[in-house]
């Protein structure tokens, strides 16, 4: 008989039909009824066993977390919270479980100590929600930028260009780190390595994306990306994923208009595609907030803040004008916000873009036109020549989502900037050539895939949206 998923037997399924299916126990009550999960739902299945006429040694190894098979008739449940029930005519034990040493037993578990059994947390009603939208919303990416023709296109991982110019960014190398080949002067000699060169793990695939972008118009990259950052909070990871799309002829307000389509058209997918499991995570954060002093508890629930965002046209606002509103504003007269806002030039931080988004202009907000000195040196200059094209959309609850730019395609001025940020133009050769073979005007953004994910699962800590979270001493699975 083939396997029917639980998903297709609470939907789909005839009453009357015999069905077989597989997953794990979640519950088994009484010597009789099994709540059974295959991950194709966050519902469990009930099955019915008969006690007197099912070997005792079957019996005995249906615990919690054991891996079954089950062959049976599927009838109306005589219970309430479910259509239909297996009346089971066998059972297969597929893997026993040790209920002695299982961790995941049917009670309440922190995310801390989740994240320590990280090759198994998925089997709890939380993680297996995050991973089916996480799965939901990788789709959603590739349907929207295929439905709009753009080209995927593969960027690689291994780098010899830094192009953040952040420089933290993790080395590859073959060479014996105890006793690395030296050059003349004492150095190490990356002649000797495998690259022949230094080489590191990518932080954006950006810098090759727009050399696509200078061929085939419209492109996106889907990829991991590495930050050697040593950094332990809730917002960053070692190694997540980005999405990059770079198109040629789009300036700085295109830009903006394809930002605001694709998170919306993440947000409508995720609300049409994963109902079940975002109203088990929106009761989730609401049970959530009732532990929490007032002043704490979320304005919004999950569901209404993803409806916040398709409700409300983004507010687009120049950094000059954010300044002055965070200038003015009374956190920051009262000293109330942790980095105060003191003149122009200042690095916004993530309490002062969650002040504009959701106490000032209660809506998402998109900042254009950042000073040069704390961009990247591919942003265009502005004719005023202190600010840069530049655009970063924010979210609440988040802060900043999406940040991108209108590339600059002028060779003389591109050469200027990597001049002043002491960049070596032998590194970048390539990259200026674009600016000389038929250049054109071109922009694009990145989406941090977790941030994403957060926001959409409304899970407080990135590292609870990525199967295996890689930070600062942890890279345990």
């Amino acid at each position: 008989m083939k396997r029917t998923k639980i998903k297709f037997a609470l939907a789909d399924a005839t009453i009357g039909e015999k069905i077989l299916i597989k997953g794990w126990v979640r519950t088994f009550r009484n010597n009789q009824f099994i709540a059974i999960n295959d991950g194709s739902t966050i519902n469990n299945i009930q099955a019915v066993v008969d006690f007197e006429s099912t070997d005792e040694n079957v019996i005995k190894n249906i615990n919690t977390g054991a891996c079954l098979s089950i062959e049976g008739t599927l009838v109306e449940s005589q219970g309430k919270g479910q259509r239909v029930e297996v009346v089971a005519d066998k059972v297969e034990i597929l893997g026993v479980c040790d209920p002695e040493v299982y961790p995941l037993q049917p009670k309440k578990h922190s995310l801390e100590f989740l994240r320590e059994k990280a090759h198994i947390r998925v089997r709890t009603n939380t993680f297996s929600a995050v991973y089916r939208v996480r799965h939901a919303m990788t789709f959603a990416v590739h349907e929207f930028f295929n439905k709009k023709g753009f080209v995927n296109v593969h960027t690689p991982i291994i780098t010899g260009s830094d192009a953040e110019g952040a420089g933290e960014m993790f080395r590859v190398t073959t060479l014996d780190p105890t006793q690395p080949p030296l050059d003349a002067a004492g150095s190490v000699d990356y002649k000797a390595d495998f690259f022949e060169k230094e080489t590191n793990l990518t932080v954006s695939g950006q810098l090759e994306g727009e050399t696509a972008a200078l061929a085939l118009s419209e492109i996106y990259t889907f990829g991991p990306t590495f930050r050697a950052e040593n950094s332990n909070t809730t917002r960053h990871l070692a190694e997540f994923w980005m999405i990059e799309p770079e198109m040629a002829f789009y300036d700085l307000q295109d830009n903006m208009d394809l930002a605001q389509e694709f998170l919306r058209y993440l947000i409508q997918y995720a609300l049409d595609n994963c109902q079940e499991d975002l109203a088990f995570l929106n009761q989730r954060l609401l049970d959530e907030e009732k532990n929490k002093p007032q002043a704490e508890r979320s304005e919004m629930s999950l569901l209404e803040k993803l409806q916040f965002v398709l409700d409300n046209d983004f507010e687009r606002v120049a950094y000059t004008e954010a300044i002055q509103i965070l200038r003015n504003s009374k956190p920051n007269k009262k000293k109330k916000f942790k980095y105060l806002i003191d003149e122009w030039g200042a690095d916004l931080q993530s309490e002062h873009e969650r002040f504009l988004v959701e106490k000032h202009f209660k809506k998402p907000v998109i900042l254009y036109n950042y000073p040069k000195t704390i961009k990247a040196f591919y942003m265009r200059a502005n004719d005023d020549d202190k600010t840069v094209g530049a655009m970063d959309v924010l979210f609440p609850g988040i802060g900043e989502i999406i940040g991108g730019s209108q590339r600059e395609e002028r060779l003389d001025v591109l050469k200027e900037k990597i001049a002043a940020m002491g960049i070596d133009e032998k590194e970048v050769w390539w990259y200026l050539e674009t600016r000389s073979f038929g250049t054109a005007p071109h922009s694009g953004f990145g989406l941090g895939f977790e941030r994403m994910i957060q926001f959409v699962t409304g899970m407080g800590n990135i590292r609870d949206v990525i199967p295996f979270p890689r930070t600062p001493g942890n890279a345990e699975f």
